[in-house]
Formats: C-alpha cells, structure tokens, sequence
C-alpha cells in the first residue's frame, strides 16, 4: 500500500492518481507493491534526519529507507518540499515535474537502481524519464 503523510502545510493535489502512477512504475520495472510511506516535510524536519541517521549535515530533497524484500518494494521516503521548489527553479523546471521525478527517484532505488557513477545516473534519468511519461502520456 502507498500512503502519503504530510509534515507541513502541503498536499498532493490528486493522491489516488499518483498512487496508480507510482504503482505503475513498480509494475512496469517488475516490482510488486509492498508498503511504501511518503512523508512530505520542509528542509529542517528532513536536515534532522539526515543528521541524525545518516550523518550528513547538508540539505538535500530526498532521503528513503529501504525495506525491500526481493521484488517487494517497500520502505519510507521523506521529501522535502522546499528543497524540490528550489531545485525545480534552479533547474528551470515547473514544480510539479520536479515532485514527481523526485517521488518516483525513491522507488527507483528500492527497485535497485543507482545513481553514484555517471553510468548509473544516466541510468537512472532515463528510468525517471520513462516513469515521467507515463505520468504524462
């Protein structure tokens, strides 16, 4: 099951489009759908966590924990709102398109894709790229 929990003044305009979506994206990359929990926050609730999980003391938009059993996709993905505003400005992008490639960035990873080399970030755009059209056919 895919949850959406919100930290912040924020919410998703349509959930149950953007389940399907994500559910699509798990289908089509051969992953079953496990549990997967959103949380939408801003930069200090998600620069808490990374500080204090991960040991990272910067800002980022994204952190997930992976729960994944074999093709079971499953874990918790924190986002942070304020990052994803800035990053979609900084990067010339509407919100929205940001939103989404960062949602689907999550599962990406659960589904073993990963992004440390120039290879496997190549990779992983496209597989965001293709995840993005099917949000926008």
């Amino acid at each position: 099951m895919i949850e959406f929990n919100y930290e912040l003044d924020f919410s998703l305009e349509n959930e149950a489009s953007t389940r399907q979506w994500i559910i699509d994206c798990i289908t089509k990359n051969e992953g079953e759908v496990g549990d997967v929990n959103y949380i939408f926050c801003d930069d200090a609730y998600l620069h808490k966590i990374n500080v204090e999980f991960l040991q990272h003391d910067t800002l980022t938009d994204i952190i997930s924990f992976d729960y994944t059993l074999g093709k079971l996709v499953g874990g918790d993905i924190f986002i942070s709102i304020e990052r994803v505003k800035e990053n979609a400005k900084e990067f010339g992008v509407t919100f929205a398109n940001e939103l989404h490639r960062v949602i689907i960035h999550g599962i990406l990873h659960y589904l073993g894709y990963k992004d440390k080399t120039d290879e496997e970030k190549a990779e992983m755009r496209a597989k965001e790229n293709e995840c993005l059209e099917l949000l926008n056919p």
